[in-house]
């Protein structure tokens, strides 16, 4: 019976909150950031997915189809295209289900509107493409080519900003900023350059973003790491 009582005091005074107010603020911040990474998904599953996808395939595009009419490498008519699309459907298939192992413990409002936010992206480009493939068939095939790069891709930057805004994310609203005023150069830059200021700027940007998130999260981790020991040492 003695034993069982001085199990329970040991038990009860390991669930006891420190005696010291800044270690249990302390405590407090890294039960707080240990709840942020875990509800944080790897950005390296968002952006390189995407930036491989812009990268390689706008780049054949610009390959195949480049400024006034040159081919600087023969490709078959429907390569670039198809290789286009099929990289995005993958990148979108990887970012839903990295989006949905994150996401998916959280109930309530977030996951309302994550769920939301997902249709708007579906919706969204179905909407496009049946637009698209109403109009292109009136026009020369290479303001065509630029109107089927560049409406889905000033859509994506713009629903990349409508996250940021919901989530209050300021690198995803960055990234949407980014990925509009690149559009708008290459929009303006005419068809075949569009799709180089794409692949480059846009893909290029995307891998090297990916790389500067995991550093910044690997020095919080190492920072959270060194914060740990005192921590406990004080309780």
């Amino acid at each position: 019976m003695t034993g069982s009582f001085d199990n329970e005091s040991v038990d009860e005074h390991d669930e006891l909150p420190p005696a010291d107010p800044a270690a249990a603020l302390r405590l407090i911040a890294e039960q707080q950031a240990e709840a942020a990474r875990k509800l944080s998904p790897n950005l390296l599953w968002y952006y390189w997915p995407w930036g491989l996808a812009w990268l390689i395939g706008f780049g054949l595009l610009f390959l195949r189809f480049g400024p006034d009419g040159r081919v600087f490498v023969e490709l078959p008519l429907w390569l670039p295209l198809a290789t286009l699309f099929t990289l995005l459907i993958s990148a979108g298939i990887i970012s839903g289900i990295t989006g949905a192992r994150t996401y998916g413990q959280v109930t309530g409002d977030s996951n309302r509107r994550g769920l939301w936010y997902g249709l708007a992206w579906g919706l969204g480009f179905s909407g496009v493409m049946v637009v698209l493939g109403q109009v292109s068939d009136y026009l020369p095939e290479d303001i065509a080519g630029l109107l089927w790069s560049g409406v889905p891709v000033g859509l994506t930057g713009a629903l990349h900003m409508a996250g940021g805004a919901i989530w209050l994310d300021r690198n995803l609203f960055r990234l949407g900023a980014w990925i509009s005023v690149i559009n708008i150069v290459g929009v303006i830059a005419g068809p075949g350059w569009h799709a180089l200021v794409v692949s480059i700027a846009g893909g290029g940007g995307m891998l090297v973003a990916g790389v500067v998130f995991l550093l910044r999260d690997r020095a919080g981790s190492a920072q959270r790491a060194r914060r740990t020991p005192s921590a406990r040492s004080d309780r």
